[in-house]
């Protein structure tokens, strides 16, 4: 038989380590996340993104307040989520790193769309957004996104993140 945690048994705290570790688990679409404001281009490579609804479409993007591109998507009120596919880790690490950002925008071909954020060619699919609302949420913020504009590839291999390396995904079948 199976215990049951009661509120009394149950961990306060779960530790950042472990926390981490359970979470390389969760394998999870790569994406650059870029916006066009008032100090110019900025973006990100994240993992973080999940859709919220199909009505009105939306997802949501969660961003560390202590990023070095926080102040660019504060001060913002559109993002686009590009979504990479295998054969862009490259330029996933190029925006997961330190690079400045005209070294991050110049090692791809960008256009735009509906809201003038950065959209990359060659992504599986774009989606050009609106931020909707902002909650705060321990050290990040949740980005609220209404998508506005999607512009997506026929066909092509996805790039995941599992396991703290990157992987391939292939349609089965």
């Amino acid at each position: 038989m199976l215990a049951v945690k009661t509120p009394e048994t149950a961990p306060q705290t779960v530790s950042r380590d472990v926390f981490r570790s359970a979470m390389s688990i969760l394998a999870a679409a790569v994406n650059v996340v870029t916006t066009e404001g008032p100090d110019g281009r900025a973006g990100f490579t994240a993992t973080a993104v999940c859709s919220v609804s199909d009505e009105p479409a939306s997802l949501l993007v969660c961003l560390n307040r202590n990023a070095s591109v926080y102040p660019a998507f504060r001060d913002s009120d559109y993002l686009c989520v590009n979504t990479l596919s295998a054969d862009q880790q490259a330029l996933s690490n190029t925006f997961g790193g330190k690079s400045p950002m005209a070294e991050r925008f110049a090692a791809a071909q960008w256009s735009t769309d509906v809201t003038g954020s950065p959209m990359l060619d060659g992504a599986l699919v774009n989606f050009d957004c609106r931020i909707s609302n902002r909650v705060a949420a321990g050290s990040h913020d949740i980005l609220i996104c209404e998508i506005v504009g999607i512009r997506q590839q026929e066909s092509g291999d996805g790039l995941i993140y599992f396991q703290r390396g990157y992987c391939n995904a292939t349609p089965l079948g």
